[in-house]
């Protein structure tokens, strides 16, 4: 069965590779009247883009959206979004040498085994490029969110929290963007960054963990038993090729915690308004949001394309040394910051097409 299509009631199918002549999205459930133009895309694509040549990949692509269908006299229709974005600095020759090789770390293997046919020209639709597609998506999504629903005040925050041995210690918003690793601690921001760049002496790369913060999220989102709120935002954020885990307020460290350490103790505050003294579920009970803040956790692997020598197979079973060349990210989180964004935008915009057609 094919696998390339997100959501329920706002359904994203993205399609194109990463040396094809071009990628795209098409959404089908988007409500009508809503202001949409080209710039408020490209906004979000930008950000996407690598910030810096030291740590990020040196391909630049211009990734320029044009938007087929569904807009009409700068509002949404109603009817289909589909939107294109060209590949125009593509340079396939580089992957020549690995036609007949398996990269390690990679889904060349499976998916020969499975498709019997793969494009080995950077991944083909394995690779990280798909995402772009995801990202005009998401744009989409935000602008919905604030315009049909009015959450005007929600926001959706990615930030890095640790590379390698490296942790932020602050929360600083305005921070973000003024540093390529997009951490909100700058003094920890100096030492990630300086320990990728030794990684890419090295011919190596680096993982690290991203957090996802959703503030002034809406209460009563997530549909028990299998379509919980938490449950679709860790398929949707899993589905980003370089993730390997996610996890929610607390995370993993409950393993070592009391019940009377973890349960969110709730209190009265202004208006009669209840919160939790902590936030150790993540905003998130019983695959409801609670209306208090989304904490979601990312782990990133490290980018699989090193120049460093590996062992791998080639197609005739013989083993073989091989080492990657190419343009590649020494640490992709940064990047795959904004794309961790569009899927929580998505699948909270997609929560709340459901509660208002319950509604």
């Amino acid at each position: 069965m094919p696998g390339n299509s997100f959501g329920k009631l706002f359904k994203v199918t993205t399609w194109g590779e990463s040396h094809g002549k071009a990628l795209g999205v098409v959404i089908d459930g988007c409500p009508s009247g809503i202001k949409l133009t080209e710039k408020v895309i490209q906004v979000e694509l930008d950000r996407r883009k690598p910030k810096s040549k030291t740590i990020s990949t040196p391909r630049k692509e211009p990734d320029k959206v044009e938007i087929l269908s569904g807009v009409f006299e700068g509002k949404t229709t109603g009817m289909p979004i589909s939107m294109i974005v060209f590949n125009k600095n593509v340079k396939s020759a580089d992957y020549n040498n690995l036609k007949n090789t398996y990269r390690p770390g990679h889904a060349d293997l499976t998916y020969e085994m499975k498709y019997l046919n793969r494009d080995y020209r950077g991944g083909g639709r394995a690779s990280g490029r798909e995402t772009v597609a995801r990202v005009m998506a998401g744009a989409i999504a935000k602008k919905v969110i604030k315009q049909l629903f009015g959450y005007k005040k929600m926001k959706i925050i990615g930030h890095t929290t640790q590379v390698g041995p490296h942790k932020s210690k602050k929360f600083v918003e305005k921070e973000i963007e003024n540093n390529e690793i997009r951490c909100a601690d700058k003094d920890a921001a100096k030492k990630m960054i300086e320990y990728i760049r030794k990684m890419r002496v090295e011919g190596d790369s680096i993982g690290g963990l991203v957090e996802i913060r959703v503030k002034n999220c809406p209460y009563g989102l997530g549909e028990p038993v299998f379509d919980k709120l938490d449950a679709d935002l860790a398929k949707a954020i899993m589905s980003i090729g370089a993730v390997k885990g996610v996890s929610f307020g607390a995370g993993f460290n409950v393993v070592s915690m009391k019940g009377s350490e973890n349960n969110d103790q709730y209190k009265v505050v202004k208006n009669k308004q209840i919160e939790t003294v902590a936030n150790n579920a993540g905003g998130i009970y019983g695959g409801i949001s609670s209306g208090e803040d989304l904490l979601i956790n990312i782990a990133v692997k490290p980018t699989p394309s090193i120049s460093k020598k590996q062992k791998t197979v080639d197609i005739g079973g013989k083993e073989v040394g091989m080492s990657i060349k190419g343009r590649h990210d020494a640490c992709i989180v940064p990047r795959l910051i904004p794309v961790a964004e569009s899927m929580v935008a998505i699948t909270i915009l997609d929560h709340l097409l459901r509660l208002k057609a319950i509604d």
